[in-house]
């Protein structure tokens, strides 16, 4: 066997090493932020799987640029700390280029903020306080509509479709409750409905104090901005003591364990939503599938979204990638373009961002809980209000 010059050799295992190198995949990461264990963690679940469902759909294209996409999750549990501690960690990670999330306003509002100096894109599926896009921060877009559009949706369901005079006002003491009530509340007096109260409570299981009060005022309705695990606990409590008037809440109230916490007191509610029921949007057949096919569950209006707004970011990134000649972009290339971007073809429409970070149109549904079943009451399109 004639001898291989050694100089030959050392030729041929460069070259093959460099080969090797250059079909490694280059990571690229999508975060979401959302509560995965907790009180909520039902609809935070929603999220990561609705975003993951967009990764595995997105995950061909990233090949063909030599990018292995995956997803990672973070849980928040609802906790602005917790929430923001996650977003520290997202930003020290440099391969992750976007992020879905938070769901709560009041972890999206800090988390945001930790990642905006890193220049990580934001892109929201559910957090409706107009604090999430009114700081003017370039990294965060979201895809559904502000509190001052469902806000005042509620406020004209109470006054026209219910004929409310007077109506009394609840929140939770969080941003998102606090931010809906307040816009409920002023277009109420604005419409010339006597508004009784706008009360914050904390209360989790005794409402008792709250509902003496309800009664003594005798309201044509009762609104209250919270989320779904405290407001049934109220609902069973105050349909127990014999209150009867209907009750309107925003998108906290989404999620099926509304009914299961209410037991017989979830009827006679209604509640506006930014996650359409999925019989309203007409291309999510085929994602309720995949869905169920992927997780052994039905989704639910936060699914979808999620994954549209898992969409509009990963979009995002291929759209910088091109700009970068077919490279992994900057986090800077991506926020700019997710901002820049026009998503067509989603499940809830197509999206297109303000220079605030708003979409510039969308819907806004009213849902109707009546002895422990939902159904679409209406919907209406809104946009952002100008600032």
């Amino acid at each position: 066997m004639p001898r291989v010059p050694t100089t030959h050799l050392l030729t041929v295992s460069i070259l093959a090493l460099g080969a090797a190198h250059a079909q490694t995949p280059v990571p690229v990461k999508l975060a979401t932020i959302s509560p995965l264990s907790g009180s909520i963690s039902n609809l935070g679940v929603q999220v990561r799987n609705g975003a993951q469902l967009a990764v595995n759909e997105y995950a061909p294209r990233f090949a063909k640029l030599g990018f292995r996409l995956s997803l990672v999750a973070f849980d928040d549990q609802a906790d602005p700390a917790t929430g923001t501690a996650a977003a520290r960690k997202i930003a020290a990670d440099r391969q992750v280029l976007a992020v879905v999330g938070a769901l709560n306003s009041g972890v999206t509002i800090p988390a945001s903020a930790a990642l905006s100096a890193s220049r990580v894109a934001v892109v929201n599926s559910g957090s409706t306080a107009n604090q999430v896009t009114d700081r003017g921060l370039k990294n965060v877009s979201r895809i559904v509509p502000r509190d001052d559009a469902q806000g005042p949706a509620g406020a004209a369901f109470l006054a026209g479709t219910l004929k409310a005079k007077r109506v009394y006002v609840l929140n939770d003491k969080t941003a998102y409750g606090e931010g809906l009530a307040a816009e409920v509340e002023k277009t109420l007096r604005a419409r010339g409905v006597k508004v009784l109260a706008n009360e914050g409570t904390e209360e989790k299981s005794d409402f008792s104090g709250v509902i003496a009060k309800i009664r003594l005022q005798k309201p044509d309705a009762i609104y209250f901005g919270g989320v779904y695990n405290q407001v049934g606990v109220f609902l069973s409590q105050l349909r127990g003591a014999g209150v009867t008037a209907p009750v309107v809440g925003g998108d906290g109230l989404d999620s099926p364990d509304l009914a299961r916490v209410a037991g017989a007191g979830g009827t006679n509610v209604y509640y506006t939503t930014v996650s359409a029921p999925l019989s309203a949007l007409p291309a999510a057949k085929a994602f309720a599938g995949s869905y169920r096919k992927a997780f052994g569950r039905d989704p639910q209006g936060f699914a979808a979204f999620a994954y549209d707004a898992a969409r509009v970011a990963l979009q995002g990134i291929l759209n910088a990638a091109k700009t970068n000649g077919g490279k992994v972009p900057s986090r800077a290339q991506v926020e700019s373009a997710v901002r820049a971007g026009t998503y067509a073809g989603l499940l809830s429409g197509s999206v297109k961002f303000n220079a605030d970070g708003d979409r510039q149109s969308a819907k806004l549904y009213v849902m109707k809980l009546t002895g422990g079943k939902v159904s679409l009451s209406t919907s209406v399109n809104v946009t952002p209000a100008r600032r």
